[in-house]
């Protein structure tokens, strides 16, 4: 299984997976051209992607999918909450396979588990890729550590985790008090505390882990990386799925 991402942040969100035959696409909140152009840097046409699955309703995780199913025939695979609530930013739809939060889908030989989230969203879902005995994480807008989270990491290989802000950062920076509670609350987003708090005590099996979803404005890439080497050691390499271009491929 190999995997990439396009672009992690409130700017926009998208990750590539690939395994056996199968390409999936998870999220669409760059530009079709965009997204083309950064699938192309890494050998991939984003034309043959399998499916675009989607977690959320959230502009910078859904709002350019219409455009990715009219421009390249991807269908979408999203919750029909999500759907509804994004109905009117979509625009026409050809071609749409809801499924329920909490099930499985099947391509291939690939099985994707949609885990429900208690992140401020219609119906949110983050997804556990599976192949051939591997399993990737794909972990972002979480709201808080909640159980099936602490229960899901365990048995995964590697991680795209997101390590959204600095407390400190939060609480002297531009955004307004409603805003920074909100990001706080338990529908929120993980700080880099508890990111890094929940991998040190329940992911012991990970080959490598991800940072996805950092602000902007409430968090620095140094920063969150030296908070997690501070926090769970030096033995787990650390990536970062930036919020400004295309990451490596990293295999798992």
């Amino acid at each position: 299984m190999i995997t990439f991402s396009l672009q992690s942040g409130s700017n926009g969100n998208s990750i590539y997976v690939e395994a056996g035959e199968v390409g999936l696409l998870f999220d669409a909140g760059l530009s079709g051209k965009q997204a083309e152009g950064r699938m192309r840097v890494r050998g991939r046409d984003i034309r043959e992607v399998r499916a675009l699955i989607i977690s959320h309703d959230h502009n910078d995780h859904i709002r350019c999918a219409g455009i990715y199913q009219r421009k390249f025939k991807l269908p979408i695979y999203m919750t029909e909450p999500t759907h509804r609530s994004a109905r009117c930013e979509l625009g026409p739809l050809q071609d749409v396979r809801y499924f329920t939060a909490g099930k499985r889908l099947q391509f291939d030989g690939v099985t994707v588990h949609t885990i429900p989230t208690p992140h401020d969203a219609a119906d949110g879902v983050a997804f556990v890729v599976e192949h051939e005995g591997r399993r990737l994480g794909i972990l972002t807008d979480l709201g808080h550590p909640f159980a099936a989270l602490r229960r899901r990491l365990p048995a995964l290989d590697a991680v795209y985790l997101e390590s959204n802000y600095d407390p400190e950062m939060l609480e002297s920076g531009p955004y307004p008090w409603h805003l920074q509670e909100r990001i706080r609350g338990r529908h929120g987003h993980l700080s880099n505390e508890e990111a890094a708090d929940l991998v040190r005590s329940v992911g012991k099996k990970l080959q490598w882990m991800a940072l996805a979803h950092l602000s902007e404005q409430n968090n620095d890439p140094e920063l969150a990386l030296y908070t997690h080497r501070r926090r769970i050691g030096k033995e787990l390499p650390l990536r970062l799925a930036t919020r400004y271009d295309v990451s490596e491929v990293m295999e798992v």
